[in-house]
């Protein structure tokens, strides 16, 4: 099998996987699966900066800042000053933000369950992801992907 139809299925699974999801999560709440991704890592991940979570999603610094600043003027997130650095900013999630997650949370997981569940079977599924965990930490490993700026 060669590499090229490797890498096109898996591109258009990944998108087409996301946009199933992502349309079922903005019909429900009203919210995109960026927004409530990246909510839900500063959740995960108090005190996160905006390069963590540039980081962490493979995004540029700038692109995120600029997403940071709408769900900042939403209500959703707040920056706090950093104590060990005064160049960045801690984010956290306000309370209405909190919410905003809370209720997404078991939509965007149905709506995984149900677009994975219906197409892979349980130990498919677990040799898929021991496959993509793989592939990503090794593409991490290499910094192979990572945005320009």
């Amino acid at each position: 099998m060669a590499f090229d139809t490797v890498f096109t299925d898996l591109v258009r699974v990944e998108t087409r996987l996301y946009n199933a999801v992502a349309e079922r999560l903005k019909a429900e709440t009203g919210l995109g699966a960026g927004h409530f991704e990246l909510l839900r890592h500063v959740l995960d991940q108090p005190d996160a900066r905006v390069g963590d979570i540039a980081a962490a999603f493979a995004i540029g610094v700038g692109t995120t800042s600029k997403i940071v600043d709408r769900m900042e003027k939403e209500g959703w997130l707040e920056r706090r000053a950093n104590p060990a650095n005064r160049r960045s900013s801690l984010l956290a999630l306000t309370p209405a933000g909190e919410s905003v997650v809370a209720e997404a949370e078991p939509v965007w997981q149905a709506a995984i369950e149900e677009v994975l569940g219906g197409a892979v079977s349980a130990d498919r599924l677990k040799a898929l992801a021991r496959i993509l965990a793989g592939l990503r930490s090794d593409l991490e490993e290499r910094r192979l992907g990572l945005p320009a700026g």
